[in-house]
């Protein structure tokens, strides 16, 4: 096992992200968020998007795990061998990738932007998966960490509320032991962060629950509107 990931198990990793037109979309200010979820015991975090990468890399002790978004359909999470470079050149400790079977746009198999991505980086990767099948293929390709990242968003199975307990059930009983098991997605309360974990999750990943006060706030927004008063 690589030296990053062992120290991952049973922990918690938080994702700093904020989209394009919001007012925390700025790489200095995503850097803060990532230094204060370290204070609060994240064994990692992830950052979207080069400068984002660069700066939060400068700022945090813990491993840096990098993607870079481009587009909104299809493949779009790193989604070519360029991306994933530029990925490790802008400072990513683990380098997080689309991990399903769908096509990509620079017409390379995910097996062969792997075995390209190897040549330059000895770092562990990361496949963001979408299935069964999407997980044990990436696992096979001896991609370390295996995430649930995009099931139910491609098709592949339908999207439930909250982590995607039945897949991380079923992987947690059928990945190698080369690749770890990493819940991703939806995991918006401490309950389902436990329940991930209890299903067989080597880590869990929470973004929008720590990281997004926007959708947080409507979140309590709309708590506090659908109350009917007596």
């Amino acid at each position: 096992m690589h030296p990053l990931i062992a120290p991952l198990e049973g922990t918690l990793i938080v994702s700093c992200q904020a989209y394009p037109g919001e007012p925390m979309r700025d790489p200095g200010t995503m850097a803060r968020v990532a230094a204060a979820v370290e204070s609060g015991g994240a064994s990692a975090v992830r950052a979207q998007g080069l400068a984002d990468i660069e700066q939060v890399a400068g700022i945090v002790d813990v491993p840096v795990i990098g993607i870079w978004k481009d587009g909104a359909e299809g493949v779009f999470i790193t989604p070519t061998l360029e991306h994933c470079l530029a990925v490790i050149d802008a400072g990513a400790d683990i380098l997080a990738l689309d991990g399903t079977t769908r096509p990509r746009p620079d017409g390379r198999t995910l097996a062969q932007t792997v075995e390209a991505v190897r040549q330059r980086f000895d770092g562990p990767l990361m496949a963001d998966c979408d299935s069964v099948e999407s997980a044990l293929i990436a696992a096979d390709l001896g991609i370390e960490l295996i995430g649930t990242t995009l099931a139910g968003y491609t098709g592949a199975r339908e999207k439930t509320d909250g982590p995607d307990l039945a897949l991380l059930s079923e992987l947690a009983g059928r990945l190698p032991a080369s690749s770890v098991l990493v819940a991703e997605g939806r995991v918006h309360t401490l309950a389902q962060a436990a329940a991930a974990r209890q299903t067989g999750a080597f880590a869990v990943v929470v973004g929008t629950a720590i990281t997004h006060p926007t959708s947080i706030t409507t979140w309590f927004r709309d708590a506090v509107a659908s109350v009917e008063l007596l």
